[in-house]
């Protein structure tokens, strides 16, 4: 016996003394003494949370199908944001992601053989080009007749979509393409009477994501300079149908019949907000005064606008007391241009009063001023300033948003923006502030791992080559954005455990020879 305590005693005490030795070693120590990489930084495992990833259906537009670079296109929609997230996804029970693929990756569409929308944007070294300008005439594929894919599809992303066309049973029948239906749902609907969201809760979805409701029913307006008039043709996907801006009871009706829909039968989901449009380098590229003149050309041009300048002044002694019309006013119409650089656009500017609505000898002079910095320019008008655009040709209101416009953008944007937070959280989904990404990316710039993303054209990263929709870079910040908003719903660790978008992993363009 006394033997026995003498050797349990002996173990106690070696038992000690490693206890000792252990404890000056703290976890670092350990590590290295085991030959691990203490320089990695050891994640927690994946959790999904209370989602339930298994059958993800994305329902959209632009943004949600992938469009980029005025197209799209096979390699776009593999870099849809909603393929980027359906790939974390599948790491936490996330099932198949199906999308409605292209034909090609030229973009553009056709029907019957007949081309109804044009191949994608390239960089030609100065500037956006189209593709064909590069490397010649290509054939496009896409045909609506010919060889549309089968679904159902996972990715429901529209490009042109407005808040109730999601809704419209109309919106997929091959003989309404140009006028009250779009081609690409008519590419994926199940039927000429389908809906966008009847084919997606058709499926049954687990989680979904509703992303850029909204957008389209404010950027019809924007793209077509307020006006109502497509400058870019009926199959531009900012324009489909009616360029007004949706009625915001219209769109709250349309908001909240998807949500409460698609959340019925107990899916999860994610929904945005709407963006400030007019943050985008479609609207924020083309400066107010970009015209450089030399003397000769400036005193044509103060010439020319003579007569005008004369007839404001008439207008003035005639209306002088009656309040109609004000020296105010008069210099803000005079036309006058001078030698250098900095020359302000002439636009046409439909707020302006009309005098001939006054007196009708004064009908014949027109409602034109010069721009400001308060004035945004829609892209496509930066090829026609050296043909006179804005100078010898004033600018119809289809370039220009004025400062009025731009209200009445942002009113029906705040308006919109109400009724996703509002609906958002009466139905317990996640919420990404999609405009405050956009606001930070064309203020200060928005950091994505080593790269600062900024709202410029060609070279800021985010926006591509036709200054509305993302890169695949873009498109990946996104991914990143919903996922951490779902983190915060619903309790899974996308970003904690690393499981997510790396930046190098996306282009910022793509090449003309794809």
């Amino acid at each position: 016996m006394k033997k026995n305590n003498i050797m349990k005693t002996k173990y106690i005490w070696l038992l000690i003394i490693l206890l000792g030795f252990t404890a000056c070693n703290d976890e670092e120590d350990v590590l290295l003494d085991n030959n691990v990489d203490t320089t990695v930084e050891i994640l927690p495992a994946l959790s999904a949370g209370s989602a339930d990833f298994f059958n993800y259906v994305a329902i959209g537009a632009s943004f949600t199908a992938g469009y980029t670079d005025g197209a799209l296109f096979i390699a776009s929609q593999q870099n849809s944001f909603p393929s980027i997230m359906a790939k974390q996804f599948a790491k936490a029970g996330g099932g198949v992601f199906t999308q409605p693929m292209m034909s090609d990756n030229f973009g553009g569409l056709a029907i019957g053989g007949t081309r109804i929308a044009d191949p994608r944007l390239v960089f030609g070294g100065a500037g956006p080009l189209p593709l064909e300008a590069v490397i010649g005439p290509v054939t496009v594929s896409t045909d609506l007749v010919f060889n549309n894919p089968t679904g159902p599809f996972n990715n429901m992303g529209v490009p042109g979509a407005k808040s109730f066309h999601f809704l419209s049973n109309s919106y997929g029948n091959i003989a309404g393409v140009g006028s009250f239906a779009n081609p690409y749902f008519v590419r994926m609907a199940s039927s000429t009477t389908a809906t966008v969201l009847g084919d997606a809760i058709a499926q049954a979805p687990t989680f979904f994501s509703l992303s850029e409701v909204g957008g389209n029913d404010v950027l019809a307006y924007a793209a077509s300079g307020g006006s109502g008039v497509d400058q870019a043709g009926n199959l531009n996907p900012a324009t489909y149908g009616s360029n007004d801006i949706t009625d915001p009871n219209v769109f709250a009706q349309a908001f909240s019949t998807m949500v409460t829909t698609l959340t019925s039968g107990g899916a999860k989901g994610v929904v945005t907000n709407v963006p400030n449009i007019t943050d985008l380098p479609h609207f924020t590229t083309v400066p107010y005064n970009p015209v450089p003149l030399d003397a000769a050309t400036a005193g044509a041009l103060n010439q020319g606008y003579a007569a005008y300048n004369g007839g404001l002044q008439q207008a003035l002694a005639a209306l002088t007391g009656t309040g109609l019309f004000t020296a105010e006013e008069v210099a803000k119409r005079t036309i006058s241009f001078s030698a250098g650089t900095g020359n302000a656009l002439v636009i046409i500017d439909e707020d302006l009063t009309d005098l001939g609505a006054i007196n009708p000898a004064f009908a014949g002079i027109p409602q034109y001023r010069q721009a400001t910095a308060d004035d945004l320019f829609v892209l496509p008008l930066s090829s026609l300033i050296p043909q006179g655009y804005g100078t010898q040709i004033p600018l119809e209101d289809k370039w220009a948003l004025t400062p009025e416009e731009q209200t009445a953008i942002q009113t029906a944007t705040d308006a919109y923006n109400a009724t996703i937070t509002s609906v958002a959280s009466a139905n317990g989904v996640a919420l990404v502030d999609l405009q405050s990404v956009l606001n930070q990316a064309a203020t200060a710039g928005i950091t994505f791992d080593n790269y600062i993303l900024t709202a410029d054209l060609v070279f800021g990263g985010l926006a591509s080559l036709d200054g509305i929709h993302l890169t695949a870079r873009g498109y990946a910040l996104m991914a990143n954005k919903f996922l951490e908003a779902i983190d915060a719903a619903y309790g899974s660790n996308f970003i904690a455990s690393g499981n997510v978008a790396k930046a190098n992993d996306y282009n910022v363009m793509y090449s003309p020879g794809l």
